[in-house]
C-alpha cells in the first residue's frame, strides 16, 4: 500500500532541513492489517506521469496534514487556512485522479478525505462553524461519535452505524465531489465525516483518523479489496 508523506521542516542532531515525513502510525496499521507500506514523498515526475508509481501498488492511502491550498478549488485564502504546501497538493490529486480513473482502492484519511474530494471537483469549507468541537490540543484528538449510512462501504468497513472516532481538523467539505455521495456525519453536528464512491471497487474518505488506531478495521477493509482487485 502507497502512503501519501507530507514535506515538513525538521531538525534533530546537526540537521535543519525540509523532510519527507510520515506518521509511524500509518505503516503500522497497515502492517497490523497484513499489507506492506510504501512512503510516496512528492514528485514532480509522478504528478506528470503518476501511472507508472501506481502500477507498483496494490492501494492508495491519501495520509492527513495540512490544509490544502485553496487555489486548488479555485477558492481565495481564508486568513485561518494555513501550512499548504502546493507541490504535495498537486502530487495528490494527480495521484487520487489517476488512482480513481483505474479502480485501484483508496482510502483517504482526514486532509485524504478531502483530497479525494477536491480531486473530484469539490470544494472545502476552510473553517467549520463548529471546528472547536472538531479541534483538540496539538498532538491530541477529540473523541466523537460518527452516524453511518446502511449498507454504505463505511457502515460494511467499521462493521457498524454508528462509530466512535478519534479527529483533529478545523476544515471540512464544501461542495461534493462528483461521483461521490456522503455515507457519514458526526452525530454532535451533521458535518460529513465519510464520502465514497459507490461505482469504484473501494474509494471511501473519512475525516477521522483511522491510523491511531492500533488495528483499523478501515484500513482492513482496504486491504480486503486489495485480495478481491487480484483475484478478479
Amino acid at each position: 500500500m502507497g502512503i501519501c508523506a507530507s514535506v515538513e521542516r525538521a531538525r534533530w542532531s546537526a540537521w535543519d532541513v525540509e523532510v519527507n515525513l510520515s506518521q509511524r502510525t500509518y505503516s503500522q496499521v497497515v502492517a497490523a492489517a497484513g499489507a506492506q507500506a510504501l512512503i510516496l514523498p512528492p514528485s514532480d515526475a509522478v504528478t506528470e506521469a503518476p501511472e507508472e508509481a501506481l502500477g507498483m501498488l496494490d492501494a492508495l492511502i491519501l495520509a492527513g496534514g495540512a490544509d490544502l491550498d485553496p487555489a486548488s478549488y479555485g477558492a481565495e485564502a481564508d486568513s485561518r487556512t494555513t501550512n499548504f504546501r502546493g507541490e504535495r497538493d498537486r502530487f495528490e490529486l494527480a495521484l487520487a485522479r489517476s488512482a480513481l480513473e483505474r479502480d485501484l482502492p483508496v482510502l483517504g484519511i482526514c486532509r485524504g478525505m478531502q483530497i479525494l474530494n477536491v480531486s473530484c471537483g469539490g470544494t472545502l469549507d476552510q473553517h467549520l462553524a463548529t471546528a472547536q468541537t472538531h479541534v483538540h490540543t496539538p498532538g491530541a484528538f477529540t473523541d466523537h461519535e460518527v452516524r453511518l449510512a446502511p449498507d454504505s462501504l463505511a457502515a460494511r468497513a467499521v462493521g457498524g452505524e454508528v462509530v466512535k472516532v478519534a479527529s483533529h481538523h478545523h476544515q471540512g467539505l464544501g461542495a461534493l465531489g462528483e461521483g461521490l455521495v456522503a455515507s457519514g456525519h458526526s452525530v454532535a453536528d451533521d458535518v460529513v465525516e465519510a464520502i465514497e464512491m459507490p461505482d469504484r471497487r473501494f474509494a471511501l474518505g473519512v475525516l477521522w483518523h483511522a491510523e491511531e488506531e492500533e488495528r483499523s478495521s478501515v484500513v482492513a477493509a482496504l486491504r480486503e479489496a486489495t485480495h478481491e482487485r487480484v483475484a478478479s
